[in-house]
């Protein structure tokens, strides 16, 4: 960020202010221009740079005085750095779509898998006739929260967490009070922006707030990663702002046309703008520079004031990533290269097994604390009965622990057997006694929703956020409902009273009556949401949205075959047989008939009318009627589509003001019409899309 020049604020500011009460309003909102512009200054230098011009006092001094004549003179701004103190508390987060998706990433701690996905990169380049060249940015892999931060106008609009790729909360407000994230752009900057981060609180700022928690009586946070989450999430702002989070950019979602041709350019355009980005990120011109990238990022590791838990090798030539694309689950230009995992040694105490959603049956190690790469440690899964036999471990023994992505803790050795004997995995389920049956490596509890814990976290999994998002039908409400005897299998929801509901302890008839409003709304979801929400072993929302867009119909779903379900984006063959054992199990087919018997089943139709059924849509540049999200939304709405890149399959180019130039060669290449905003608004009229 370029230092303002005269203003007085910036370089030994005179602290000696006018009384508020002797300026006028002319004067007041030329000093608050000038304090504004000093003061984002200022934290640029500060938490970007970290390279403060001002003392901490003489800061505090410029941001009480802009606080002071703003509120005056009633010249409060949503851009303003005063914002950052936080504002009124929220009752709830609301859930916001995605802009883009925000994919994972394919990782490995194997160099050779990383050479695998070099090799996989350029031969689809090859096949595709990509004659650039083949560059890798490297950057650090953070080990915080993501955010996606949508600018429009050069102002901070929304910020959201990842969630579940497609949509997350909305944590707007919180995100406000991060002093690294700017609530106004700098420079000649798009109109609409689109950028993805990760929320991280340094270690040293993190040591530090612990301490002070346990000097409060407050429990402290197990590590770094945890304290930003809980701390993005909390609904008083003004408690986020009181805790030292920071934020690194490292993607460009949408640029608004600006036309990015390399990601070296994004990183180093962006912190124009006035982000954040971290100094480590390289380009290098072969994978065998990404490997050495790895080998010094690990080294120096423990030197950085942030966690993290490997890099990130992504394609730099934009159009070379456009070439490869995405699967639903992560894009094929880039590759996490993950550090290998930390260890420490530790005593078991006990193995226990747990019960999940499928009726899988998973031992757990049950183990003497211990801090594992800055975490504590107490428990360990131990996956299935193969690898306990494998491992030969029992109650009793020392072994090693790891933390794989210094995150899923796992044991890796037996180091002393010094316990009474191998542990024995249960031939009879321990919720249920129903008998356990080995499916390859894996046991599953064959009690089905008879099992309690089965059916516990199958109701769940339906009401849960991925699911049908039923409102107050938590783990505490579900748990209560099975232990009364009043849901024994899932369609059994739609059988409840209110009079049954209230007579509850802790309910009564508001709380009944609003699950019942919930259960009755939840009667006609989106095919996808059924989808996701039924629990089919490898389908989440964004895999289950693909597959409702192909199929259509529920029943379609239900009775298509391998080869049908692999011609779906992103599945393969093991997902495909998981969808169609899941559907070929009589159990579950009695369960999605019992439903239907209940008035549950997918909406009719997915979209309010079919005017753009089988229509492609690109948008580059920004739209002056609408916003690109809220068009995409319309036109999905009406049944067409909205993709993010131009192809074969495009059947119009909208061209806003500022448009790419890469996606208008795509479509000249590809013989795709344009149209202009007023062609776009005229063909959705003619179309009877009241807009």
């Amino acid at each position: 960020m370029e230092e303002p020049q005269g203003n007085p604020y910036v370089r030994d500011p005179l602290l000696d202010f006018d009384p508020v009460e002797e300026l006028d309003e002319a004067a007041a909102r030329k000093h608050v221009e000038l304090l504004r512009e000093a003061v984002r200054y200022h934290d640029h230098r500060y938490y970007q740079d970290a390279d403060p011009v001002v003392s901490d006092r003489t800061y505090d001094r410029l941001f009480d005085r802009l606080e002071a004549l703003e509120g005056a003179f009633d010249l409060r701004s949503e851009t303003s750095p005063t914002r950052r103190v936080g504002g009124e508390p929220l009752d709830e987060l609301e859930t916001v779509e995605h802009i883009a998706p925000m994919l994972s990433i394919d990782s490995s701690v194997e160099e050779s898998d990383v050479r695998e996905f070099d090799e996989r990169v350029r031969d689809r380049l090859e096949i595709a006739d990509y004659e650039g060249p083949v560059e890798y940015l490297c950057e650090p892999k953070f080990d915080g929260l993501s955010i996606e931060l949508v600018y429009e106008s050069g102002e901070l609009r929304r910020a959201a967490t990842r969630g579940d790729g497609q949509q997350g909360d909305d944590v707007t407000e919180n995100v406000r009070t991060i002093r690294s994230v700017p609530l106004e752009l700098d420079g000649d900057h798009p109109e609409f922006l689109a950028v993805r981060g990760e929320v991280f609180m340094p270690k040293t700022a993190f040591q530090t707030y612990n301490r002070e928690r346990i000097e409060r009586g407050d429990d402290p946070f197990a590590n770094p990663r945890n304290a930003a989450a809980g701390t993005l999430r909390q609904l008083d702002p003004s408690v986020t702002a009181e805790r030292p989070l920071d934020c690194f950019v490292f993607d460009v979602l949408d640029d608004g046309g600006y036309g990015f041709k390399t990601r070296i350019e994004e990183h180093r355009t962006v912190e124009r703008w006035g982000f954040h980005v971290d100094d480590h990120t390289r380009l290098v011109d072969d994978i065998d520079g990404a490997v050495e990238f790895r080998k010094e990022v690990m080294r120096r590791r423990d030197d950085l004031d942030y966690e993290i838990d490997g890099t990130v090798i992504k394609l730099d030539r934009k159009d070379a990533c456009e070439q490869l694309g995405a699967t639903s689950r992560a894009p094929r230009w880039a590759y996490a290269y993950k550090f290998p995992a930390r260890t420490e040694e530790t005593t078991v105490r006990d193995v226990v097994v747990q019960v999940g959603r499928t009726g899988r049956v998973t031992p757990v190690a049950l183990l003497d604390p211990v801090e594992v790469a800055g975490v504590e440690v107490s428990r360990a899964t131990l996956h299935n009965p193969e690898q306990i036999e494998e491992l030969g471990v029992g109650v009793g023994d020392r072994v090693r622990l790891k933390r794989a992505g210094d995150v899923i803790p796992y044991i890796e050795e037996v180091v002393e057997s010094e316990g009474d004997g191998h542990f024995e995995f249960p031939d009879r389920c321990p919720i249920c006694e129903s008998p356990v049956e080995r499916d390859g490596p894996m046991a599953f509890c064959t009690g089905g929703v008879a099992c309690p814990a089965q059916l516990r976290r199958a109701v769940e999994h339906y009401a849960s956020r991925i699911g049908l998002d039923i409102e107050g039908l938590g783990e505490q409400a579900v748990d209560q409902l099975i232990d009364e005897g009043l849901i024994e299998e899932l369609p059994d929801l739609y059988e409840l009273t209110a009079d049954e509901l209230a007579a509850l302890e802790g309910w009564g008839e508001t709380s009944a009556e609003n699950l019942l409003t919930e259960l009755e709304a939840s009667r006609e979801p989106p095919l996808s949401d059924l989808l996701s929400a039924f629990g089919v072993p490898e389908v989440g929302p964004t895999t289950a949205a693909d597959i409702a867009r192909q199929f259509g119909t529920l029943d379609a779903v239900m009775e298509a075959s391998v080869e049908e379900l692999r011609t779906v984006e992103g599945i393969g063959e093991t997902v495909a047989e998981e969808i169609q054992e899941f559907f070929d199990s009589e159990r579950n087919r009695a369960v999605v008939a019992d439903l239907r018997e209940h008035g549950v089943g997918p909406r009719a139709a997915e979209s309010a009318s079919s005017a753009l059924a089988g229509l492609t849509f690109v948008f580059t540049g920004s739209l002056s009627g609408r916003t690109r999200e809220e068009a995409k939304k319309l036109i999905e709405a009406n049944g067409g589509s909205a993709t993010s890149s131009v192809s074969g399959s495009t059947d119009y180019l909208v061209v806003g003001e500022t448009p790419g130039r890469s996606k208008r060669e795509d479509a000249e290449a590809n013989d795709v019409p344009t149209l202009g905003e007023e062609e776009f608004e005229s063909l959705l009229a003619d179309r009877g899309i009241d807009a």
